[in-house]
């Protein structure tokens, strides 16, 4: 899919066949903060139970870039795993990105899409994300 928020010489895609698994893999478990350690096998049943976008140079098909929502396809999204290869940083290949989620999210008629990040709180606020109106609502339960 072409778009036209993606740098030039960018295309992105939700088939998570074209998926470069062993990259998404090393990106998550060595070079993220929220993955780090996280096993093969683990990044394979997440990729399986979500959906999955890739972001790929045109000319030669090499991933540069992750996202997957783990949705029921008709309500709810999580957001997590977005990752962008260091060299293509700073192209605004990540905006690009979550402003894909976002439609792909509208296009599903999710009702919300959530997420949790440390650090690049404005890359999501270009496409609308914002800090929860009422936090207090809202629970988690650590298992780990």
């Amino acid at each position: 899919m072409r778009v036209a928020n993606l740098p030039e010489g960018y295309e992105a895609s939700f088939d998570a066949a074209r998926l470069d698994v062993e990259r998404v893999h090393t990106w998550l478990s060595e070079d993220s903060y929220w993955a780090r350690g996280r096993a093969r096998e683990t990044q394979e049943a997440a990729i399986a139970g979500s959906l999955n976008l890739g972001v790929y140079e045109s000319a030669t098909g090499e991933q540069v870039a992750y996202a997957r929502i783990v949705t029921d396809g008709a309500t709810f999204g999580w957001l997590c795993d977005v990752y962008v290869a260091r060299r293509v940083r700073g192209l605004g290949i990540g905006t690009a990105l979550v402003r894909l989620v976002r439609e792909e999210g509208e296009r599903l008629g999710l009702r919300r899409i959530v997420l949790a990040t440390a650090d690049a709180h404005a890359v999501y606020a270009t496409a609308g994300f914002a800090p929860l109106e009422d936090p207090s609502m809202w629970m988690a339960l650590q298992l780990r």
